[in-house]
């Protein structure tokens, strides 16, 4: 199994009392330190504009200039967002952006991509909201233009929703072959075609029952459009409340409501609190590593963890480090 880490970078109400002059600086220390350790395959943002589990007036900061910061103060940890919505900039225009941060960063970039689902900054930042369906229509056509883009220096498409005409992409990523690309989300009627059809990774549901279920779907697509299932890797993000003890757990989670409650109010604090059950990165060293150890086994072959208090305290990665990754490695 490969791990990856994410960065704090205010989308989830973990950058909230940092004054944002100091915000950065504690992004890069946290991407430094995963940089400064193998186990860490890869660090991750989120490509939000809007806090959830509500937008707030807390700083959520723009995936892709971090994805450029990142590239130019590490060295050797790989960087993804989780996901980029492909309707939030011109595919061809992403094309090039990805691939002058794939030259900074020595040929470190993964594309992570998928329709997007965030209606609220959708329509504040006026990009209308249209039908799940052309949302995904549109991650098939951008998909196809990055291909050609990051393979042959060029992109023409005369799509539905994306028209462009030797769009000229040079220079090209350094990875050969192009950015790996993660084509993210379960849908099983289109979005687990799309990643069948162009994806390396695919990223959806991490618990037992939903990942099996998904990874039957994403087989089936496969065969389908005749790619290689085996060749994709599958993936999936947790969230990490981490203790000693289960009474140390639930002082993390505890921490973590108290800390947003201000922000967002008891009902909504209790809400996000909510999305830590269920989790297999939920309790203490042993019973991750026993439930991760479960995912591993039924094909899960890469692992990103979100910290929610690591931008304040680091010591829940330092015990993930020590006890749960040496497990699964």
């Amino acid at each position: 199994m490969r791990f990856g880490m994410f960065v704090p970078q205010g989308w989830r109400l973990d950058l909230v009392g940092i004054d944002p002059a100091n915000q950065w600086a504690v992004m890069r220390d946290l991407a430094q330190r995963a940089d400064a350790n193998p186990d860490w395959e890869s660090i991750w943002v989120y490509d939000h504009f809007h806090t959830v589990p509500m937008p707030t007036d807390e700083a959520t900061h723009e995936a892709w200039t971090l994805m450029s910061a990142f590239a130019a103060s590490t060295s050797r940890v790989r960087l993804g967002q989780m996901c980029t919505a492909m309707s939030y900039r011109n595919p061809a225009y992403l094309a090039k952006v990805a691939a002058t941060i794939d030259l900074i960063s020595g040929g470190r970039v993964e594309m992570g991509i998928g329709g997007g689902w965030y209606e609220h900054e959708w329509r504040a930042y006026g990009y209308g909201f249209p039908s799940a369906g052309e949302r995904l229509g549109r991650l098939d056509e951008g998909v196809q233009i990055f291909r050609q883009a990051w393979t042959t220096g060029s992109a023409t498409l005369d799509g539905k929703y994306y028209q462009v005409d030797g769009a000229i992409v040079r220079p090209l990523p350094l990875q050969e072959g192009g950015i790996p690309i993660w084509v993210a989300g379960g849908g099983e009627k289109v979005t687990l075609k799309i990643a069948a059809k162009y994806a390396q990774y695919t990223n959806f549901a991490g618990n037992p029952e939903e990942f099996t279920h998904k990874s039957d779907n994403l087989r089936e697509h496969c065969a389908t459009v005749g790619t290689d299932f085996d060749a994709i890797v599958r993936s999936a993000n947790y969230n990490v409340a981490i203790g000693s003890t289960e009474a140390e757990v639930a002082e993390r989670l505890s921490a973590f409501k108290a800390r947003v409650e201000p922000i967002i109010g008891r009902e909504a604090a209790a809400g996000a609190a909510g999305a830590f059950d269920g989790s297999a990165a939920v309790g203490t060293p042993e019973q991750i590593v026993e439930k991760l150890s479960e995912m591993r086994d039924l094909g899960l072959g890469y692992a990103i963890f979100n910290f929610p208090e690591a931008a304040f305290d680091t010591s829940g990665i330092e015990l993930f480090e020590r006890e749960v990754l040496p497990a699964l490695r």
